[in-house]
């Protein structure tokens, strides 16, 4: 039986795959994922979180690219269903920046976003 959370998508690009795989060779442990989650707060009222995580929990769901595997929780995922990470480096400095296509706007920093 298919579920609409079956349906949902999220992805990471080359580059923050890679980036993510060198940041979890950093801290050692091989068994870390990439957890992104979208909580209240921020300027537009939501705000994107990234941290490393070893477990998943029921309702997560993974996602994974050239071997690293991210992990998002059913709520979140629809509020990010079809967004992308990608890891950007320019003259401003390095962040993973989410192309998310439910933002109808969002703050000058890009880590808070309005749906």
């Amino acid at each position: 039986m298919t579920t609409a959370a079956d349906s949902l998508e999220f992805s990471l690009t080359e580059r923050a795959a890679k980036r993510v795989a060198h940041l979890i060779e950093q801290e050692g442990q091989a068994s870390l994922m990439l957890r992104v989650a979208v909580s209240g707060g921020g300027c537009s009222g939501f705000q994107y979180g990234f941290s490393f995580d070893d477990t998943v929990n029921p309702d997560d769901r993974t996602f994974e690219r050239d071997g690293v595997v991210t992990v998002v929780d059913e709520t979140s995922l629809e509020l990010l269903n079809g967004a992308q990470v990608d890891f950007v480096e320019d003259l401003g400095g390095a962040s993973f920046q989410i192309k998310n296509p439910n933002a109808t706007s969002s703050c000058g920093c890009g880590s808070s976003f309005a749906i």
